[in-house]
C-alpha cells in the first residue's frame, strides 16, 4: 500500500493515492527523493532530506535541489526569507500551501516562508512544476505549487528535542511530544514548540527572533482509513531587515566623495567578501527636543537595517475523510488564518498643517505627514514645514515610525466527493471557498531616544492629528473571495492512465479605498476620514479619484489533461496540459483607482498560462529518475515599470511571453551506505513585445520609432523588451548531492550552480548619468554573475545511548567555501529614471555567508 501523500488537499491526496494502487506500484523513495508516477511534472522531498538541512531551515531552501526551482536565501537559518522562482515564475505566481490551506498573502500573493511550520513537523514537500491541482484555493498559481504535509501523530508515546547553536550567536530549541494513542477510539496527538534567535550576519545591529507553537490531534474512524484531524500553529517574528543594498559597483559619487558599502541610496553593493560587512549608525540618539527652536531630524533609527518586520500569525487546519459507501468518499478540509504584520521605515512628522489655497489640512498629503500639534513634547508646534503651495522649503520635523500595516482574516474550505465506478475508473467533484478580509493601513508611532520603536505595531496606539483623526499613508480594506467548482476523471486502460479535469473559479475583489488616489502607482492623500477636509480637497481637486468602493469579478474555465503510459513496472512516459489563471493583486487593483471606474485602465486583465509537459520516468527501489520538457504560453503578463511622465512606478502589461525548458533529476542508491542525486534545468523565455512607458519625441508606437527621436526620447518612451529573456531568474541550474553512511557516521554534501540572472527585462546594464549621453557610466552589468554554493552536513548517531537509539549530533555548514554572490531580487521591466537622467538602481540582498551550526537531536 502507498505510504506517502502526494498533494495538498485530502481529496487530492486520496485521488492521487488511488492512482498508485490501481497501477499496482508501491511508493518508492531514494534518499528522501520521490518521483511520483503522476501525469504532471512533480517532485517530492521527504523528511529524510529535510532533516539534513540546517536547523530551523525553511523548506524553500531544502527544495532548491528540485530541478526548475531557484531560491536565494537571505540567511543560513531561514528566518529572514528569500527569493523564489520556479521555471522563471516569481513567488507571487506560485501557490504555497500547508495541509491544503493557502499561505500566500491574499492581497499581493507574496510567499513569506515564516508562515510555514518547523521543518521537523513536515512529513514531505510536494512540488508541482507549472501546474496546480483542480481544487487548489489559489488566485495566482500560474507557475506551479509547493505543498507541505504535516506529520501524523505517532501511535506510540515519545518525543523529540533539538538543541542548536551556531555562528552569529544562533540559539534554537525545538521540542515535540507525541501522546500516542490515549483513548479507546485510537485518538492521538502531538504538541511542539520552538524558539530561535540570532544576529544578522552583515552589520553591527539587528536580530532575528522567532517563537512558534504547533499542535495536532488525529482521530481515526473505522477501518477504511477514515479520519478527522485538527492542527494549529502560532508564529511570532520580531526580525530586523538587513543586507539589502543598491546594486551598483561604482566607487565614487558625483561630488568626488567615495561611495561606500551600505544600505543607503548613496551607498553601493560590495565587490567581494572583504567588503560584505558594514556599520550603521548604532548606537545613536534622536534629536533632543528644544522648546522654541525648530528641531531638525537626524539619521538615528532611520536606516533600512533599523527597520522591523514583525508578525503574529495563527492558522487552524482541519482535514477529514469519510467513506460514505464502499464507492463514495467525502473529504472536507476547513481552515482559518489570522495575520498581523507590517514592514517599513521612518518618516518626518510635521507639527504644523498643510495650507492649500488658504485651507489648513492635516493628514497624509503629497507624501508628507501633517499633525497640527506638538509631537516631541517640547511644548511647541514649530517642528514642521507649513508651505503655501505644493512643496516644502525645509525638512525640520520629528522622526516617527511609519510601516505599512496589514491585518488578514481568512476562512476557507475545500470539499470533495469521489466516486469509484470500478477499480479502473474514478470521478470526483470538488468545491473550494476562500474568503479573505484584508485590512491595509499605515499608522504612525513614536521612537524612543535611541531610535528604537516604542511599539513595533503603531496600529496598537496610532498618533492622531489635532482633530483626533489617525494620520496614515494608506487606508483601505479588501475582500478577496473565491468560489471554485471542479471535476476530475481518472481512468485506467491497461498500461494507459488518463486524467481529465476542469475547474471553474469565480474570483471577486471587493475593494474600498478611504483615501484619494493621486497617481497611477497608487500614491494617495489621506485625511483620516475627516469629512470636512475630504469635501474641501475634492472641491479643490475635482479630477482626483476620491474615497470609493469598486467590485471586480473574474472567472475562467481551466481545463487540464494528463496521461501516463507504463512501458514496464519501472519505466513510464507522461504528458499533460493545464490552463491556469492569476487574478491581479490588491496593489495592482488599488493603483487602478487612479483611473475612472468606467475606463479600461481601471480593470486590469488577469494573467493566464497554457502549460505543456512531457517526459519519461524510471522508478525502482534503487533509482528515481525523471526527464521532462515543457512549454508555457504566458498571456497578459504584468510587470512593474517606471513611468517618467508620472514619475511613478506602475504595472504594465508585457503581453505574451513564451517560456520553455528541460528539467531532469536522478536519485541513485546502489547500496544503503551510499546515496547519489543529480539534477539540472535549462530554460528560455521570449518576451514578444516592446512596452510603451512614455510618449517623448513623438514616439507613440515602440515598434515604429520616428527617425528624429533621440536616444533619451527612446529610453523614456520604450522598454525595448521584444525577444529578450525575463529578468530575475537564472537560465540554468544544475547540481547534485551525495550521502555516505559509515557505521554510526553519515556525511552529506550538496552543490548547486545557479546561472546568471538579468536585472531588467530590457536586458541592459544599470547606468548612471544623463540619458543618451556619451558620458554615461555602467555601474552594474546586465546580469548578476553565476555562482556555486556547497553545503555540508555530518551526522553521528548516538546508538550507544540506551533509550535514545534514534538520536544524533549533526553539524551543518552552509556555503562551505564562503562564496560571495548577489542574492535574491525579483527583476523588473527597466531601470528607473529621474527626469532625463538614469535613476537609482535596484536594491538587492547580499548572498548568505558561510555559516556553521551544530544540533543535538534527542529522540525518545
Amino acid at each position: 500500500m502507498p505510504t506517502a501523500a502526494y498533494a495538498q488537499s485530502t481529496g487530492t491526496v486520496e485521488f492521487e493515492k488511488e492512482a498508485v494502487v490501481v497501477t499496482g506500484k508501491r511508493t518508492k523513495e531514494v534518499g528522501g527523493i520521490q518521483v511520483p508516477d503522476a501525469p504532471k511534472a512533480k517532485a517530492v522531498v521527504t523528511q529524510e532530506m529535510i532533516s539534513r538541512s540546517g536547523p530551523g531551515q525553511t523548506v524553500l531552501d531544502t527544495i532548491n535541489i528540485v530541478p526548475g526551482v531557484s531560491f536565494q536565501n537571505n540567511d543560513a537559518y531561514g528566518n529572514a526569507g528569500g527569493t523564489l522562482t520556479m521555471r522563471g515564475f516569481d513567488s507571487t505566481r506560485v501557490s504555497y500551501t500547508l495541509d491544503g490551506i493557502q499561505l500566500n498573502d491574499s492581497g499581493n500573493y507574496n510567499i513569506y516562508s515564516n508562515f510555514s511550520i518547523d521543518p521537523e513537523l513536515i512529513e514531505q514537500v510536494n512540488v508541482n512544476l507549472g501546474s496546480t491541482d483542480v481544487d487548489s484555493p489559489t488566485a495566482s498559481a500560474v507557475g506551479g505549487t509547493i505543498n507541505q504535509r504535516t506529520r501524523t501523530p505517532s501511535e506510540k508515546m515519545g518525543g523529540l528535542m533539538n538543541l542548536s547553536l551556531g555562528q552569529f550567536d544562533y540559539r534554537r530549541g525545538f521540542a515535540m511530544f507525541d501522546t500516542g494513542v490515549f483513548t479507546p477510539w485510537g485518538t492521538r496527538a502531538f504538541v511542539a514548540a520552538s524558539t530561535s534567535k540570532y544576529d544578522n550576519p552583515f552589520n553591527n545591529y539587528g536580530k532575528l527572533d522567532r517563537q512558534q507553537y504547533n499542535a495536532k490531534i488525529w482521530q481515526p474512524i473505522g477501518s477504511n482509513g477514515d479520519f478527522v484531524s485538527i492542527a494549529g500553529r502560532y508564529n511570532q517574528d520580531r526580525n530586523n531587515f538587513f543586507g539589502s543594498l543598491p546594486l551598483r559597483w561604482d566607487t565614487a559619487q558625483a561630488n568626488g566623495q567615495p561611495r561606500v558599502v551600505g544600505p543607503g541610496s548613496s551607498n553601493r553593493f560590495p565587490h567581494n567578501n572583504d567588503e560584505r560587512e558594514y556599520d550603521i549608525n548604532y548606537p545613536c540618539q534622536v534629536d533632543v527636543p528644544q522648546a522654541g527652536i525648530v528641531d531638525s531630524t537626524n539619521t538615528c533609527g532611520t536606516e533600512f537595517d533599523r527597520r522591523y518586520n514583525p508578525s503574529n500569525s495563527v492558522n487552524i487546519r482541519g482535514n477529514s475523510k469519510f467513506s460514505l459507501t464502499d464507492q463514495l468518499t467525502l473529504t472536507v478540509d476547513p481552515s482559518y488564518q489570522y495575520t498581523k504584520a507590517n514592514g517599513g521605515g521612518t518618516i518626518t512628522g510635521r507639527e504644523g498643517v498643510r495650507i492649500i489655497d488658504g485651507i489648513e489640512y492635516t493628514g497624509f498629503i503629497g507624501g508628507q505627514y501633517y499633525f497640527g500639534h506638538d509631537l516631541n513634547g517640547d511644548g511647541d508646534d514649530i517642528d514642521t514645514c507649513s508651505p503655501v503651495g505644493s512643496a516644502c522649503s525645509s525638512f525640520e520635523g520629528v522622526t516617527l515610525l511609519a510601516p505599512s500595516q496589514t491585518r488578514t482574516r481568512r476562512y476557507a474550505v475545500v470539499a470533495g466527493l469521489a466516486y469509484e465506478i470500478n477499480p479502473d475508473h474514478l470521478v470526483r467533484v470538488t468545491y473550494t471557498h476562500d474568503y479573505s478580509n484584508h485590512r491595509q493601513t499605515g499608522e504612525v508611532g513614536f521612537l524612543k531616544a535611541n531610535g528604537e520603536p516604542v511599539d513595533v505595531f503603531p496600529v496598537n496606539d496610532p498618533i492622531e492629528d489635532s482633530n483626533g483623526n489617525v494620520v496614515q499613508k494608506r487606508d483601505r480594506q479588501s475582500y478577496a473571495i473565491l468560489n471554485k467548482f471542479a471535476a476530475e476523471y481518472r481512468g485506467q486502460f491497461g498500461a494507459l492512465r488518463v486524467n481529465v479535469g476542469a475547474s471553474l473559479p469565480y474570483f471577486k475583489r471587493d475593494l474600498e479605498n478611504y483615501c484619494f488616489t493621486t497617481s497611477a502607482n497608487g500614491f494617495v492623500d489621506c485625511f483620516g476620514g475627516d469629512a470636512q477636509l475630504e469635501q474641501a480637497y475634492a472641491e479643490e481637486f475635482p479630477t482626483v479619484q476620491g474615497p470609493q468602493k469598486r467590485l471586480l469579478k473574474y472567472n475562467k474555465l481551466l481545463p487540464s489533461l494528463g496521461v501516463v503510459y507504463d512501458f514496464s513496472p519501472t519505466i513510464s512516459a507522461f504528458a499533460s496540459y493545464t490552463k491556469n489563471i492569476s487574478v491581479p493583486s490588491t496593489d495592482n487593483l488599488y493603483n487602478a483607482f487612479f483611473f475612472p471606474a468606467d475606463t479600461a485602465s481601471a480593470k486590469p486583465n488577469p494573467e493566464t498560462t497554457d502549460s505543456f509537459d512531457a517526459g519519461v520516468r524510471y522508478r525502482s527501489s534503487k533509482v528515481q529518475a525523471q526527464l521532462a520538457g515543457w512549454f508555457t504560453k504566458f498571456n497578459d503578463r504584468l510587470a512593474s515599470a517606471y513611468d517618467p511622465e508620472l514619475d511613478r512606478t506602475v504595472f504594465r502589461n508585457l503581453g505574451r511571453v513564451d517560456k520553455w525548458g528541460i528539467d531532469g533529476s536522478v536519485a541513485y542508491e546502489p547500496i544503503r551506505e551510499l546515496t547519489l542525486y543529480a539534477f539540472g534545468s535549462w530554460q528560455q523565455s521570449d518576451i514578444k513585445d516592446n512596452i510603451q512607458i512614455g510618449t517623448f519625441g513623438g514616439i507613440t508606437d515602440c515598434d515604429n520609432i520616428p527617425s528624429t527621436a533621440t536616444d533619451a526620447d527612446i529610453l523614456r518612451s520604450c522598454a525595448l523588451t521584444a525577444g529578450n529573456f525575463e529578468s530575475g531568474s537564472p537560465k540554468y541550474t544544475f547540481g547534485g548531492s551525495a550521502v555516505g553512511r559509515f557505521s554510526i557516521f553519515e556525511l552529506g554534501a550538496t552543490v548547486k550552480r545557479t546561472g546568471p540572472r538579468y536585472v531588467f527585462d530590457t536586458n541592459l546594464p544599470t547606468f548612471s548619468g544623463a540619458l543618451g549621453s556619451p558620458d554615461v557610466v555602467e555601474i552594474f552589468p546586465a546580469k548578476a554573475p553565476a555562482y556555486t554554493l556547497v553545503n555540508l552536513d555530518a551526522r553521528m548517531k548516538l546508538t550507544m545511548l540506551k533509550g535514545l537509539e534514534n538520536s544524533y549530533f549533526q553539524l551543518n555548514v552552509y556555503n562551505l567555501f564562503d562564496k560571495f554572490y548577489v542574492g535574491g531580487f525579483g527583476g523588473s521591466l527597466n531601470q528607473a529614471f529621474s527626469g532625463t537622467n538614469y535613476g537609482n538602481p535596484a536594491f538587492v540582498q547580499i548572498g548568505a555567508p558561510r555559516t556553521i551550526s551544530g544540533t543535538l537531536s534527542l529522540a525518545f
